[in-house]
């Protein structure tokens, strides 16, 4: 700026200085030996990188149409950020997409639709053995920790769930002050047993019974694995682990914390089930679940074969999907590990029929839930209600600017740097959230009535139709229906 300033008011000294300066830049350039650009193409060599650094910029707005940007398009982003300021939620001229393409997705409706539900419907979680049953929003917010998101986007998901009733799960990270705004809260334990642990990373009882005490924790969550990130562990990088944050996890500040790969609190299906007794014992019967990517088929046959013979069950499974969204992972494990959203909801559900265990455990789902659709679809394979983070993430004014693990997020949700926190707003920002769960669900219950259902078991798979090559199936024809009991026989 000093150099502008000086080129503008002494056109020569300016000049020749922002002359010398380039020369001075070609010289390092043809000498250093880092990169074979700049020692090629001194000076002009910069503007490749520059380029690059701006390249996701410069597609997202000048480039990207409607239906284009990985991981959501900008149809899907508009769609959340219209609901979120009640915005205009209609979409002119039909639909964008190939509706003749392989894996298209579409539902039947009736032409006697049912009545629209005044009120939205609501499910109970909680088994034979649970003594603290919880009703909840088929919508709500999924895992992410504070520390992971900033103070200020964790203050208005809570408190948008508090005003739209619904939960919101606090992700591994431990239970904040900023969690305890008045929203439900979903209390998750991953491998670092963050806020319920040792110094040296062992589960703390006492500690984790301090925290399931709080009346706004309404259920626990144990965390196997995560669908973007299946075997790995999470990792929260030193710049965002503030001194606050490390009281909170009960770590070291200013250092990587890595949550280890597995669990130390149990090794085998019948230890996972017994640990679930515990921490039902624990809460003073809280619902208990577990949150898990499918990878090998036989270890949740082997949970569930231990159900059996044990007669301990979780309240609910979370099944997360291949797709699921992180905040950083190693790219490997993002793209080629663990088995995507739809097989795993199909095989959790039917394995959980087969054994005659569904009708004690709900399943809640959390992979790309972004639409009313998506809950729609959700529901008719066999989930119960449904989670969304990235969908939330928008709420918030996320712009998919995949900056989550640089703490540099320019929205101020994915950092704890002040001068980019303060761009959000907690007041004006948790009505979003609020308006975003409240329009959606209301959108979810116009498709509802489209289908002439008239309560959510009348859902099924044969309300929802793919384009299989050049053939259109019903997913009953594709993923027939376990019955109950079938592998008991």
């Amino acid at each position: 700026m000093a150099i502008i300033t000086c080129t503008v008011i002494w056109p020569v000294y300016g000049f020749s200085i922002l002359g010398a300066m380039i020369f001075g830049l070609g010289i390092y350039d043809l000498f250093q030996k880092n990169h074979t650009i700049l020692r090629n193409f001194p000076v002009l060599g910069h503007m490749r990188y520059l380029l690059e650094m701006i390249g996701p910029e410069i597609n997202q707005y000048f480039v990207e149409n409607g239906t284009d940007g990985k991981p959501i398009d900008r149809n899907h982003r508009s769609y959340i950020y219209e609901r979120a300021k009640l915005q205009n939620k209609t979409h002119p001229f039909g639909t964008e997409l190939n509706v003749e393409e392989e894996n298209y997705k579409w539902m039947k409706h009736s032409i006697y639709p049912s009545e629209i539900l005044k009120e939205p419907p609501r499910v109970l979680i909680g088994g034979p053995d649970c003594k603290q049953t919880y009703s909840a929003s088929v919508f709500n917010i999924s895992a992410m920790s504070y520390g992971a998101l900033s103070k200020n986007a964790t203050m208005a998901l809570n408190l948008g769930a508090k005003e739209g009733d619904f939960f919101q799960n606090t992700g591994e990270g431990g239970i904040s002050e900023y969690h305890l705004k008045g929203g439900d809260l979903v209390y998750q334990l991953g491998t670092g047993y963050f806020g319920c642990r040792t110094m040296e990373g062992s589960f703390l009882p006492e500690k984790f019974e301090e925290n399931a005490a709080k009346t706004a924790v309404k259920m626990i969550e144990i965390k196997l694995s995560q669908g973007a990130k299946p075997g790995h562990g999470g990792v929260l990088p030193a710049a965002k682990n503030s001194k606050e944050i490390a009281e909170i996890r009960g770590v070291k500040p200013h250092t990587n914390i890595h949550s280890p790969m597995g669990h130390q609190a149990f090794k085998n299906s019948e230890d996972l089930l017994l640990w679930v007794k515990e921490l039902r014992d624990l809460s003073q019967g809280k619902p208990i679940g577990f949150k898990l990517s499918i990878g090998d088929k036989q270890e949740f046959i082997d949970i569930c074969e231990k159900m059996i013979e044990t007669g301990i069950k979780p309240d609910f499974i979370t099944v997360d999907g291949s797709e699921g969204g992180t905040g950083a992972a190693p790219i490997d494990f993002s793209d080629y590990v663990g088995m995507p959203w739809e097989k795993a909801l199909i095989f959790v559900v039917d394995t959980l029929n087969g054994y005659d265990l569904k009708k004690d455990i709900k399943i809640i789902t959390a992979t790309k839930i972004i639409r009313s659709f998506d809950i729609f679809r959700a529901l008719c394979l066999g989930a119960d209600l449904c989670n969304s983070a990235r969908g939330m993430m928008f709420a918030l004014g996320c712009i998919q600017a995949l900056r989550c693990d640089t703490n540099k997020c320019p929205t101020g949700i994915t950092t704890n740097n002040p001068s980019l926190m303060r761009g959000l707003v907690v007041e004006d920002k948790w009505k979003r959230v609020k308006n975003y769960h409240n329009e959606t669900v209301k959108e979810f219950l116009e498709l509802f009535a489209a289908s002439g259902c008239k309560k959510l078991s009348d859902l099924n798979r044969s309300f929802i139709f793919k384009q299989i090559e050049t053939d259109i199936k019903c997913y009953e024809e594709v993923y027939p229906t376990i019955t109950a009991g079938k592998y008991l026989q």
